[in-house]
Formats: structure tokens, C-alpha cells, sequence
């Protein structure tokens, strides 16, 4: 059997005509590939230690208070006669929180889930013990000056007091929540 010669113009046609009969190869499976990396949330890394920088400077930047000092906080929104029930601890209290033995690391984390939990079940008053700070290392009470700035900086904290003496005095702060909406 004899080839017909390609005419010059055809490429496609020489090409063939040089390689001359081809046979197909097997397909091979891919190379394996390394799995792709798990996607980072670094807007929310980056929002979360903004956060915690903002915190932290908002502690530097006020007064300590002392051991015995008593802790208090209004919004506008709440009413004065409202607060002066919260002072002499006239509201029911629907959950606790002890920090007692905490750092001060584990106790940010501790009062951000247990505020969020108590908005989230719609709890209106609750305590938070912090003790009052007198075997702290430093000057100030570490774990009372953290629950003031943390409990002044959330939104749906309306008001909070040191306790009255019979629960649990300046070791621990009554705190009125706002209502889900």
C-alpha cells in the first residue's frame, strides 16, 4: 500500500505523514496532589487581637481601683430607681460566676462566655465574684479591675454594683443585663 504524497500546503497533513502511525498511551491517574490548606479566618484573627489591643490599652489607661473600693456603672438608659435596687441587691440573681484562682487571661475568657450565655437564656441579673484582689501580686486587684473595664465596654450590660455585704460585698459585682430584643 503506498502513501499519497501530502500536498505542501497542509500542515497538519506533513506533520502526520512524518511521525508516521501512532498508538494511544493508557491514561495514567494524576500524581497525587498535597491537600490544599484549610482556610485561615484572618479578618477575624485581626478583629479579635484589635480587640484584645484596644482592651488592654483601655486598662492602662484608667485608674486602678483598690481592694476595697466598690465597683459601680449606669448607662442613661436605665433608670436611677432601678439602679438603687441593683445597689441594695434587690434583684434576684439567675446565675454566678467565681473567678477566684483565675489569670487574668482565663478570667476575660471566662466572663465574655458566661455574659453571652446569660444574655442568650435572657437572665437579668447575675453575679460575678472576683474577690477582692488583696493576696494580688501587683498593687491593684488584677481580676476586679478586669471585670470593671470588661463589664463598662458591653452593650448589653445596663448597669453593675459591688454587692452588698451579705453577697459577697467589693469581692463581687451585681450586673443587670439588658433583654434580647
Amino acid at each position: 500500500m503506498s502513501r499519497s504524497t501530502p500536498p505542501d500546503d497542509d500542515d497538519a497533513a506533513l506533520f502526520r505523514d512524518a511521525i508516521g502511525d501512532v498508538r494511544r498511551l493508557q491514561e495514567a491517574p494524576p500524581p497525587p496532589r498535597k491537600a490544599p490548606p484549610r482556610p485561615a479566618a484572618r479578618m477575624a484573627d485581626r478583629d479579635e487581637h484589635d480587640a484584645r489591643s484596644e482592651f488592654q490599652r483601655g486598662l492602662e489607661a484608667l485608674d486602678p481601683h483598690a481592694a476595697g473600693d466598690v465597683l459601680s456603672y449606669r448607662r442613661d438608659a436605665l433608670s436611677p430607681r432601678a439602679f438603687q435596687r441593683l445597689k441594695r441587691g434587690q434583684f434576684s440573681v439567675q446565675d454566678e460566676l467565681d473567678l477566684h484562682g483565675a489569670t487574668a487571661l482565663q478570667a476575660e475568657g471566662l466572663l465574655r462566655r458566661f455574659l453571652a450565655d446569660a444574655h442568650a437564656h435572657d437572665h437579668g441579673c447575675v453575679r460575678v465574684i472576683h474577690g477582692k484582689g488583696q493576696r494580688s501580686d501587683s498593687e491593684a486587684p488584677v481580676l476586679k479591675n478586669l471585670v470593671d473595664r470588661m463589664l463598662r465596654q458591653r452593650a448589653d450590660v445596663m448597669a453593675f454594683h459591688s454587692a452588698p455585704p451579705t453577697q459577697g460585698g467589693t469581692g463581687a459585682v451585681l450586673v443587670l443585663l439588658a433583654y434580647r430584643r
